[in-house]
């Protein structure tokens, strides 16, 4: 095949290498009202937002970067666990993170599982019963983390988890 030359010029959008030939593509945009709203990333622009802090600060579940729960908010998450038809479950563990331990193997990770709190609470129809079995789990292992967890037996899967106690060296 023969390479073919286009001699008549192709139109195109009014642009020249990067910067458009027209002026006010967005009316507006030149507004005084507008340049308020907008963020800059220039050197003048000062943010007074923080990130956070991940150096001995770790956050766990679903709501940990929330203060801790009082038993009220505990309970008012444990009652939409329950109108979902979730079955309720308490963990605990000593460290409360995925850590490596026992080996060094690829994929291997200790603290993946947490120690199971008696049995799910299958049948369980108020939060005061989870309450009672979290306020049990706190006074035998008061320096380990203890979490909520839902389990949905439809999906065959956590659907929740969330700490309800930290230790006090935490």
């Amino acid at each position: 095949m023969s390479a073919i030359t286009f001699a008549a010029p192709v139109a195109a959008a009014s642009f020249v290498g990067l910067k458009s030939n027209r002026s006010n593509l967005c009316p507006g945009i030149r507004s005084n009202a507008w340049n308020k709203n907008v963020v800059s990333n220039g050197s003048k622009t000062h943010c007074s937002m923080k990130t956070w802090n991940p150096i001995d600060n770790k956050k766990f579940e679903t709501l940990s970067y929330l203060p801790p729960l009082s038993d009220d908010s505990i309970a008012k998450q444990i009652d939409n666990m329950l109108r979902k038809g979730w079955i309720p479950c308490i963990e605990f563990d000593k460290v409360g993170t995925v850590h490596r331990e026992n080996s060094q193997m690829p994929g291997y990770y200790d603290g993946r599982y947490w120690t199971l709190w008696k049995l799910p609470m299958f049948g369980c129809v108020d939060s005061s019963q989870v309450l009672k079995e979290i306020y049990e789990c706190k006074q035998i292992y008061p320096n380990t983390y203890i979490r909520c967890l839902a389990f949905d037996n439809k999906r065959h899967s956590q659907s929740m988890a969330f700490i309800v106690h930290k230790p006090a060296t935490s």
